[in-house]
């Protein structure tokens, strides 16, 4: 078997999105301002990695989502988005725990702002034996990060599970450092290990702020190449990705687009970049015969999801015919 007709394996949590909804006389629907305060949320289902596997899905290739599914009604949300967007949940186990909940705002610049309600959720309670199923798979890549790799008790049965599927496996990190849960000294006191495990790290210029105040990306890059991670992609926002390639750096730019918001673009953008690499039948082992224009081909294809991904209300990746006909 080919490590193209392998599936990518994406590990960690879904989270249900609530959005605030303006009401009152000018706002969509809901009590009026003679009712008194009121808030209205709009709960969209999300979570960085759940975000990715819908959109590697919907981009064409074949995935699997690994997570901790709770009973209750966010849980049936996550489970039909899923499957709507032909994503494998074959090997989630079903959880007793309630899902996980953000309340986002957003701000003057489209960028969410989040208060999280996790604690004791489904998410974040692996053990081996629930992930011991994922050893079977044989994917071609396994993706995680976020908030499974540093939210206990879980998170030390995926680092061991990492450990496992490694030699082969291609491994995939995203940190996705969120303050308000954990803090960044833990994720800058991980990431060393993480380094050494993965074959690629996709971290955005906030991710990199919270890790290293004041350090560039091209200096960040040189950091965790030493501890053992040979490719490493920082997303610039608006001014695209840097790509560092055992050393070697390239600068790719993003395609214009009018933000509606920006949630789930970096996870959008980690879809494009392993779909690509996926294609390119470079998944499956170590990345140690990538070109660079095979990297920076597969980067702009990211940055052009991201960029469908920003133009839509909430994390909604496009599928592979509602993109550009250029990508």
């Amino acid at each position: 078997m080919t490590a193209t007709r392998r599936p990518v394996a994406v590990l960690g949590e879904c989270v249900a999105d609530a959005f605030v909804v303006p009401t009152g006389p000018t706002g969509a629907t809901g009590p009026t301002a003679a009712d008194g305060p009121a808030l209205r949320l709009d709960v969209l289902p999300g979570g960085g990695p759940a975000n990715t596997a819908v959109a590697l899905a919907r981009l064409g290739t074949p995935t699997h989502f690994l997570g901790r599914l709770s009973t209750d009604a966010f849980g049936h949300l996550f489970r039909r988005r899923l499957v709507e967007s032909a994503v494998r949940i074959d090997l989630c186990p079903e959880a007793a725990e309630p899902s996980t909940l953000a309340v986002a705002g957003l701000g003057p610049d489209g960028a969410a702002e989040y208060s999280f309600h996790a604690e004791a959720t489904a998410d974040w309670q692996w053990t081996r034996r629930e992930l011991a199923p994922v050893t079977g798979l044989g994917a071609a890549c396994l993706h995680t990060g976020s908030l499974a790799l540093v939210r206990e008790p879980g998170a030390a049965a995926v680092e061991e599970l990492l450990a496992e599927l490694r030699p082969t496996t291609t491994l995939s990190l995203d940190p996705n450092v969120r303050p308000p849960l954990v803090a960044p000294e833990e994720y800058r006191a991980r990431l060393p290990r993480w380094c050494a495990l993965a074959d690629l790290l996709r971290l955005s210029e906030d991710d990199l702020a919270h890790l290293h105040p004041g350090l560039n990306p091209e200096a960040a890059c040189d950091t965790w190449h030493r501890a053992g991670v040979p490719l490493v992609v920082v997303t610039l926002g608006g001014a695209g990705a840097l790509v560092s390639y055992d050393g070697v750096r390239a600068r790719v730019p993003a395609p214009p687009v009018d933000v509606v918001d920006t949630v789930g673009a970096g996870d959008a953008f980690t879809a494009g970049l392993l779909h690509r690499l996926h294609a390119a039948d470079a998944l499956g082992g170590r990345l140690d015969a990538l070109s660079m224009n095979t990297l920076h081909e597969a980067v702009a294809f990211a940055t052009t999801v991201a960029a469908a991904t920003c133009a839509v209300r909430g994390a909604n990746p496009p599928r592979a015919e509602e993109l550009p006909a250029a990508a």
